[in-house]
């Protein structure tokens, strides 16, 4: 079996699967659970003065049957005394030493603030920090949280205030709720983080219900908005993991968080340059026993490939994500239709017919209803694919082109030197 031991900026890790800072990991109960489940590490819900949280405060979005396909919450940090969190933390690492406990960290931009709770924080035993730049409710409007995680020049003071004091390693948690994560990811590098993790969760408002017309959730008939996390939002983590693990100002390592639900989620993340990853919201829906198939999925998946350590993976696919310009504009692909797998639905050409390029026709033979693509029109688009509710009865396939590669960037610089 390959080996799972992940090294993530100099914290030591059983595997790469660890717990989120969020509800599963409010206690010490809770951390000591996941552990004996077999999540490798934890980052213990954030640390900082205590606060008051407000019921209701968690709200799911379900899509086509799926449960929680999105998931929205109005909870702060902590509602817990420090000193509290703070021995769980020591008695739970004193049980557990070769697992790794991350604390996560807000207080106010201020200076001695960070000096003092990271010293609390170190003196228990923590393995690492991670700074949470990225609560974008409820602590954002006291000037914490994204209010500061979408300064870059917040987040790189900060970072270095924090690396004054800290003896073991920094992670930066970035927000998303920001134009462009590679800026304050750059920031926090400059101020000596060394990692960062993302994303943190979204700004959203998961509904309104149509009978009440209250927000969904509401409190007392009043809403707010909130963070949105689960499977929905995979994509936009992932992209933001991806720009900021092909930047060259960024040379830290990376932990994902987003949206990661089973094995195949996380490797996707760890091809695309995080080092470890970071569940929640799949924890909170199923249960800490997922991680059970996470580590027998990723382990079978990297003997199937001939890798012998999970750290083999991280960043393989890093280089062949890239920018539009440097596209070949002249690749070419088809979609193929098997008339065999085939149920005649016509998902396909509908969609073609009324959204893409037109170029699915129908037609008869023998009696049969059956469907062929107009190769010499279609586009390449992926769409007919994408709907079709059939696996194997639409392919997208190569063709050669008759012409030699060229992106648009070369294309636009072949014009230029052309019209000199």
């Amino acid at each position: 079996m390959a080996d799972l031991r992940i090294n993530l900026a100099g914290i030591q890790s059983l595997n790469p699967f660890w717990l989120a800072s969020a509800p599963p990991t409010n206690s010490g109960y809770q951390v000591q659970r996941a552990f004996e489940a077999g999540w490798g590490g934890a980052v213990w819900k954030t640390l900082g003065d205590p606060i008051l949280n407000v019921s209701s405060r968690f709200a799911a979005v379900s899509f086509n049957g799926q449960r929680v396909a999105g998931f929205n919450n109005i909870e702060l940090i902590t509602d817990r005394p420090l000193e509290v969190n703070l021995q769980e933390i020591y008695e739970t690492k004193k049980k557990f030493p070769n697992h790794a406990i991350i604390a996560s960290l807000m207080v106010e931009p201020k200076q001695e603030k960070w000096h003092e709770i990271v010293k609390r924080v170190e003196d228990v035993g923590v393995d690492g920090l991670e700074l949470n730049f990225g609560c974008p409710h409820g602590m954002a409007e006291r000037g914490m949280g994204s209010a500061s995680g979408q300064v870059p020049e917040l987040v790189e003071k900060q970072t270095y205030w924090v690396k004054e004091a800290a003896r073991t390693p920094v992670i930066v948690k970035l927000t998303p709720n920001i134009t462009d994560i590679t800026v304050t990811a750059e920031a926090a590098t400059r101020g000596g983080a060394d990692a960062i993790s993302m994303i943190n969760t979204i700004n959203s408002l998961a509904g309104v219900d149509l009978d009440t017309w209250n927000t969904v959730p509401h409190v007392a008939g009043k809403g707010a908005h909130g963070g949105y996390c689960g499977p929905a939002v995979k994509p936009i983590a992932l992209n933001m993991v991806a720009e900021c693990a092909r930047n060259p100002l960024v040379n830290v390592p990376i932990s994902g968080i987003g949206g990661i639900s089973n094995w195949q989620d996380a490797a996707e993340f760890i091809l695309m340059g995080a080092t470890g990853v970071q569940v929640c919201t799949a924890a909170m829906h199923h249960g800490f026993s997922i991680v059970e198939d996470m580590i027998d999925g990723l382990n079978n998946y990297l003997d199937d490939k001939g890798l012998a350590s999970v750290m083999d993976l991280v960043g393989r696919s890093v280089s062949r994500y890239s920018n539009w310009g440097d596209l070949d504009l002249n690749y070419k692909i088809v979609a193929e239709i098997n008339n065999d797998v085939c149920i005649n639905c016509n998902k396909c050409h509908i969609a073609c017919e009324d959204t893409s390029h037109q170029c699915i026709d129908l037609y008869t033979e023998n009696g049969r209803p059956l469907l062929k693509v107009r190769e010499e029109d279609c586009v390449g688009c992926n769409l007919c694919s994408i709907v079709c509710p059939v696996d194997g009865a639409i392919s997208m396939v190569e063709r050669k082109s008759t012409v030699p590669p060229m992106t648009w960037n070369e294309r636009q610089t072949l014009i230029s030197s052309l019209s000199k």
